[in-house]
């Protein structure tokens, strides 16, 4: 590291940690530790680790809560900044809600639902932060963050802070260009529809009991593993080639959603990425279907043994 850290830690105390396991900070409670990691509680904390990996010539990484990443099983040689522990401010103006990136999304989908604002009730279960899934475009039951977003503030090069809005951010299906350079989301602004808030929490709590019916809530997981291609759902297709229940190790394809690895205990990244490629090879055989992944991987990938 050409700074040295404790240059880091004097002015973010105990925000600064060394080795820490990423493993706690994911969904999958899979992978090593981080070389530094960063919990900021503020914009300025997150330009000033940023300056800091910058000035040290190390990778460096935001995360939200951890819900689409698999970590490699020796971790990642760099630093991450981890803002779904700080940046949790939100508030309503009128039929706007304008949110800091590390608000949890389940919060902010029942308290405008109390509140009789509609337009994210999908996103009920979803275990991100605000921040994390406007990045991802995360989406449920044909809807998704894109549709929602007015405006996001974000940390660009040179620590400056710019407001872009729905019409500079292109997104797709899982996928947007705030992931794309070096861009740290810090604030959105979501517009929502006013409606009756029975109505709305009545619809929340729908598809929070399908998510339940659906998805293999009691095991860790990262959600969807690979993207639905065109006109086919990728859980579908898995599940016709007869990827349910297949394991390595302590993961395991959840016989209840093909589309879920589950950790059943103990599983590794090695586990993952292997149980993985025999997915999308018996796809590929049964279909002539490459599916893509559309979790985000950190570290090292091990070679296929």
């Amino acid at each position: 590291m050409g700074e040295p850290v404790t240059k880091l830690q004097a002015r973010l105390g105990d925000r600064v940690r060394l080795q820490e396991p990423l493993s706690r900070h994911t969904t999958w409670c899979i992978g090593g530790p981080a070389d530094v990691m960063v919990f900021p509680a503020t914009a300025d904390h997150v330009a000033l680790a940023w300056e800091w990996a910058r000035a040290s010539n190390l990778p460096w990484v935001v995360i939200g809560n951890g819900s689409n990443i698999l970590v490699a099983d020796d971790g990642f040689r760099g630093m991450v900044i981890k803002i779904g522990h700080g940046l949790r401010q939100w508030r309503l103006e009128g039929s706007a809600l304008i949110a800091q990136a590390g608000v949890p999304l389940p919060l902010l989908v029942r308290r405008t639902a109390a509140a009789g604002l509609s337009g994210i009730e999908f996103a009920a279960g979803i275990p991100a932060t605000v921040g994390g899934a406007c990045v991802m475009n995360a989406g449920a039951f044909g809807h998704s963050m894109g549709e929602r977003v007015a405006s996001v503030k974000v940390l660009g090069p040179g620590q400056d802070i710019r407001v872009l809005s729905r019409h500079e951010v292109e997104f797709s299906y899982r996928r947007s260009s705030l992931g794309e350079g070096n861009l740290a989301v810090v604030e959105v602004t979501l517009e929502l529809i006013p409606e009756a808030p029975a109505v709305v929490t009545g619809r929340v709590n729908e598809w929070r009991r399908e998510r339940a019916r659906r998805q293999p809530l009691r095991y860790p997981s990262a959600g969807s593993v690979f993207i639905n291609p065109p006109g086919y759902a990728a859980g579908w297709l898995l599940e016709q080639a007869g990827a349910k229940g297949m394991g390595c190790g302590g993961a395991q394809v959840s016989r209840q959603h093909a589309n879920f690895i589950i950790n059943r205990g103990g599983a590794t990244a090695r586990d993952v990425e292997e149980l993985m490629a025999r997915m999308q090879d018996m796809v590929y055989r049964r279909f002539g279907i490459i599916l893509e992944a559309e979790i985000r991987r950190l570290g090292t990938r091990p070679e296929r043994g």
